[in-house]
């Protein structure tokens, strides 16, 4: 029997874990460390003081600094939080950093070990060749953990991942539903890469109702622009109708399960995208763009349909496809959707794979 390990998960500051409403990241750092506790792991929770856990929870913070108007892009309470953790690092056998940069730059002056989940997309950060890429590349040879395989393909950064290992969410809070209503969905944060606009376009154009799930980034100025510019216009409250940011399982799970299908068609190369996986976990088929993670998420033509990236009409067949389903062969569909996710996207799973990496990268000598 293996060790009972000392841990440290290292979440970003910006949200509470897990998070009220929006919030991927945060809710794979809450799913991580409970699970961790419960099978009897050492784990203290980096985050801030509104945060909820069975663990040993360790603030910077008294709320979480979105909530205090503090900018993404505000590197000094990131800074100061990150600080907090690697101060304590000889406490830990390991350090889970899930906040990236300032992580990986305070790893170099610790012996204990760190491992970093990049989170967001590499891309990006290959095109821009800022900031973000030269931390990357200096510190390219830490250990890293991807949440896609798609999420590894670069040109010219070769970090070292050890592991890929696929996000998770609890089942069991989604209900499954195998006889939903006959409107489409969209959910996640309203910014043009997200594809909320191809996804009114859609709906539009084949004269069916759509219901918009998102969070707006009151704190950046661009989304904001966009939602009241290109966003808000085009809903009716109607046919196209914007119901807000969607907070608690109970809620979320309703939304999901009631919809024929979730449209996603995304505009950049999405390292995961857990709403994926959250829709197909009460039965609602994907319609997706192929680009990112998609085609390691959805099965086609058995979890929904992948469709050609940036084709509008291409998801216009896969949603007309859904509409003209036999009713028999429709619900095996949403029965594959709540399988394939119990099969491969579960919390369990999850951990499974990160007790692994943790307890390679521990006998590793490097």
């Amino acid at each position: 029997m293996k060790k009972k390990l000392k841990i440290a998960q290292l979440a970003p500051p910006w949200l509470a874990v897990p998070p009220k409403k929006y919030g991927g990241t945060e809710l794979i750092v809450s799913h991580l460390t409970e699970e961790l506790t419960k099978r009897g792991h050492n784990v203290t929770l980096f985050a801030s003081a509104d945060s909820k856990t069975r663990a040993k929870l360790v603030s910077s913070f008294p709320k979480a600094l979105y909530w205090k108007g503090t900018s993404w892009h505000d590197l000094y309470g990131l800074l100061f939080h990150t600080l907090t953790c690697f101060e304590k690092a000889e406490n830990f056998d390991i350090i889970h950093n899930h906040s990236a940069y300032l992580g990986l730059c305070f790893s170099q002056f610790t012996k204990t070990k760190v491992v970093t989940t990049y989170h967001g997309s590499l891309h990006p950060t290959i095109k821009e060749k800022g900031a973000k890429y030269k931390i990357l590349k200096k510190f390219k040879n830490s250990y890293f953990v991807s949440i896609s395989n798609s999420q590894r393909k670069t040109k010219d950064l070769k970090l070292n991942f050890v592991a890929t290992v696929y996000n998770g969410i609890d089942v069991k809070k989604f209900d499954f539903n195998e006889s939903p209503k006959k409107h489409l969905i969209w959910m996640g944060r309203i910014t043009p890469k997200k594809g909320v606009l191809e996804s009114i376009e859609i709906a539009k154009k084949l004269k069916l109702p759509l219901k918009i799930a998102a969070k707006i980034d009151k704190n950046w100025p661009p989304d904001v622009e966009f939602y009241e510019k290109r966003v808000k216009p085009l809903i009716d409250g109607k046919k196209i109708r914007y119901i807000g940011e969607i907070g608690g399982y109970k809620n979320k799970s309703n939304f999901l399960k009631n919809a024929l299908a979730l449209l996603n068609p995304i505009k950049w190369e999405e390292p995961f995208g857990l709403v994926m996986t959250e829709a197909m976990a009460c039965g609602t088929p994907v319609i997706a763009f192929g680009r990112g993670s998609v085609p390691e998420v959805i099965k086609n033509g058995k979890t929904g349909f992948i469709c050609k990236p940036n084709d509008i009409n291409s998801m216009i067949r896969a949603v007309k496809k859904i509409y003209q389903m036999p009713t028999e062969k429709y619900i095996k569909m949403r029965h594959n959707c709540r399988k394939h996710v119990e099969e491969n996207f579960t919390a369990e799973k999850m951990v499974n794979e990160y007790e692994k990496v943790y307890y390679k990268i521990l006998k590793s000598k490097k």
